[in-house]
């Protein structure tokens, strides 16, 4: 594998899941944008508890080191677009819809925890190998957190500078993402773009890899769910 450097942030898509962390397949169940600023993965750890043997005269007679436990991500999305599709999906917090159908607004109602999303970016990667190694016109690295519960928008305040707007949320393990419904990477030497080659474990709440499939554009509106996990499901 060639050696990477992580460029800019490139683009961004949502996947609605249901309450098992299964993608929802149809017509209004993705959404892909690239107008934010940043996301933020900051892992959230419990230390475990350290044991220590101590005699009654002070002396230490042995110890032992708490083993610390991977809870999952705390996740942080900066963002410039206010997008009703984007918020509902992520949030589930319902849109306002116009006199002719199209999203215009959305409702702040609750925190609806029993709602998921899968978060998926690309960020493009630089290097003197990375075309040569991928043989196309580029490669990006591509990472995917497959289930994010708890999502909810942060503070907001409106002034004279530019409006960056917070959806914050946790990862989870499990859920039914399998090798997901998109062609994301490779299949063979000829760069057939398909889905994941293999599932993501049920305990990892994120995968990374270097691809030579580009992201699909962003049209911020909803996107179609389909493919063969839609097929067998």
């Amino acid at each position: 594998m060639p050696c990477p450097l992580i460029s800019n942030l490139d683009t961004v898509r949502v996947t609605r899941l249901d309450a098992c962390g299964r993608p929802v397949c149809g017509e209004d169940n993705g959404f892909t944008f690239d107008c934010l600023a940043s996301i933020a993965m900051n892992p959230n750890v419990d230390e475990g508890d350290d044991v220590n043997y101590r005699a009654a005269n002070g002396r230490q007679c042995g110890f032992k080191r708490g083993c610390p436990t991977f809870n999952g991500y705390d996740v942080e999305v900066n963002f410039f677009s206010v997008s009703p599709e984007f918020i509902e999906i992520t949030t589930g917090n319902p849109v306002v819809y116009g006199f002719d159908g199209e999203p215009i607004g959305y409702d702040d109602c609750s925190v609806q925890c029993r709602t998921g999303f899968a978060l998926e970016f690309w960020a493009e990667a630089l290097g003197e190998d990375v075309c040569e190694a991928e043989g196309t016109g580029g490669a990006w690295l591509y990472y995917l957190l497959p289930w994010v519960t708890n999502g909810m928008l942060g503070d907001l305040e409106i002034g004279s500078e530019a409006v960056t707007l917070q959806l914050t949320g946790a990862t989870r393990a499990g859920g039914g993402w399998g090798v997901g419904p998109y062609s994301v990477m490779p299949t063979d030497a000829a760069g057939t773009a398909g889905p994941m080659l293999t599932p993501v474990g049920a305990n990892c709440h994120r995968r990374y890899f270097l691809t030579s499939v580009p992201p699909p554009e962003p049209v911020c509106a909803y996107t179609p769910v389909e493919g063969d996990l839609c097929l067998a499901s």
